[in-house]
């Protein structure tokens, strides 16, 4: 064991693949190794680090990878397979030594799509990542090499979004939810973190407990840009890396059944846009995905400042597509579950897969990888007399990009140098963006070390 400047301890190992990705090509190899074109290296040590950091208390991705300036991770091949060679990883991923098995597992499913999304996906004709249809069948095929589709009739994934800032009222609010969820038999799907995403999977781990359910399912679905920021919680026992923000969100929804929305900041506030935005688009107005906000009696205001927000820029229709239930955790399973029998209808009505939702229409506006530069922000147009769906798309990549100023240490490096973003807002939405944000810093819902916390915006 060592130490790092900051007391850290760190350890030395190898280990062997857990789970998946027993067996690599030597090209693969070396595509592993390379930090040059076509190598992957640099992308690969960010998520390694990620996971190797679980259980970690810091939402800075800076002040995680400078913590462990010395990490490296080595790929060590011969004809039988492959080893991971790492130095000066986080001593907490390791008990008496050895690593905790589900961090190796975690381990190899960062490499297993990372490498199949590099060899297979990008760059392959057969996946159009500009159209509609060529994005969704590449989300498939990502998941389903991660073994995240099982081929059921059983209706019962539920997707928890929240934030990982969050309280310990309301950190203990979503275990009584997810406890609820796992007595009546649902598999939880997060985005894999800490917060609002790890609270439901510990209370669902048990319920199934209670109802001797062995075979549980605590999916975690990230991206690269913000896995160093959010490491995957310990529960997780499946874990998916998606490309980009854009292709999480997609798989989130096409994945799951249901959707609670806990308590957050920026990053729940954009997933709640994109839901309703694809959820907006006629071809789904009859699609029944239900979704519920949720929170103890002292995150009322929140969800109420949330809806206004919601009711001022995208109107009743959008509205209709959610219900607010708070501080009831048993009602809030109740009526999901509820939910999740119309859905199960829907689908064996229309012969539609019950792992994959196919029928959902995704706009080709809402799968478009947005990059957070001051360009960009800058040039989103955010009007009252836009139709629905653009405000929509545009409001959402304003979150997006607040998310990315936040946690993401190019983006934050590139506002350390050129100052916030600037966002251009008409009179009244800007009134509300303004008055929304400005409740979240004041409620400390950006950054664990909300304190400190400086804006990396202004709104125009």
């Amino acid at each position: 064991m060592n130490a790092t400047d900051n007391g850290d301890v760190t350890v030395d190992a190898e280990v062997y693949p857990e789970g998946s990705l027993e067996i690599l090509s030597q090209l693969e190899v070396e595509q592993l190794r390379s930090s040059g074109e076509g190598g992957i290296y640099p992308l690969l040590r960010r998520c390694l680090l990620a996971v190797l950091n679980s259980g970690g208390t810091m939402d800075d991705t800076r002040a995680v990878l400078e913590s462990y300036l010395s990490f490296d991770a080595a790929f060590l091949h011969n004809d039988r397979g492959l080893k991971l060679k790492l130095v000066g990883a986080p001593g907490h991923a390791f008990v008496d030594g050895v690593m905790i098995r589900g961090i190796r597992e975690q381990l190899f499913a960062v490499l297993r799509d990372i490498v199949f999304t590099q060899n297979e996906i990008i760059g392959d004709p057969r996946f159009d990542l500009d159209s509609e249809s060529g994005t969704t069948n590449a989300v498939f095929h990502i998941l389903r090499n991660a073994r995240a589709l099982t081929q059921s009739a059983d209706v019962n994934l539920v997707v928890c979004w929240g934030g990982h800032a969050i309280g310990r009222e309301e950190y203990d609010y979503t275990k009584l939810v997810g406890y609820e969820l796992g007595l009546r038999g649902a598999n939880v799907c997060t985005g894999c973190g800490p917060g609002a995403m790890k609270g439901p999977m510990k209370g669902a781990t048990i319920g199934h407990a209670k109802q001797r359910l062995r075979h549980g399912r605590y999916i975690g679905i990230t991206e690269p840009g913000i896995i160093a920021a959010e490491s995957p919680n310990p529960i997780v026992n499946s874990l998916v890396i998606m490309p980009d923000m854009e292709k999480r969100l997609e798989a989130f929804v096409r994945l799951g059944h249901g959707i609670i929305v806990f308590p957050g900041g920026v990053g729940t506030a954009e997933e709640i846009l994109y839901l309703l935005g694809v959820l907006l688009h006629p071809d789904n107005a009859d699609m029944p995905l239900p979704m519920i906000m949720t929170g103890p009696a002292s995150a009322e205001p929140y969800f109420r400042q949330i809806d206004d927000f919601v009711r001022q820029t995208l109107g009743d229709e959008a509205r209709q597509r959610y219900r607010i239930i708070i501080d009831d955790p048993r009602t809030v399973a109740r009526t999901i579950f509820k939910g999740l029998e119309d859905v199960h209808v829907h689908r064996r009505r229309h012969g539609d897969a019950y792992f994959f939702n196919w029928r959902l229409r995704i706009d080709r506006h809402f799968q478009e990888p947005f990059t957070a530069t001051h360009d960009s922000m800058a040039s989103l147009d955010i009007r009252e007399d836009l139709d629905t769906h653009d405000l929509a798309v545009n409001l959402r990549r304003v979150f997006s990009g607040i998310v990315s100023g936040n946690v993401r240490e190019d983006t934050a490096a590139v506002i350390d140098r050129d100052g916030p973003f600037e966002i251009n807002a008409s009179g009244r939405i800007m009134s509300l963006l303004d008055n929304l944000l400005a409740a979240f810093v004041r409620q400390g819902r950006m950054k664990l070390a909300s304190a400190d916390y400086e804006p990396c915006y202004r709104i125009k």
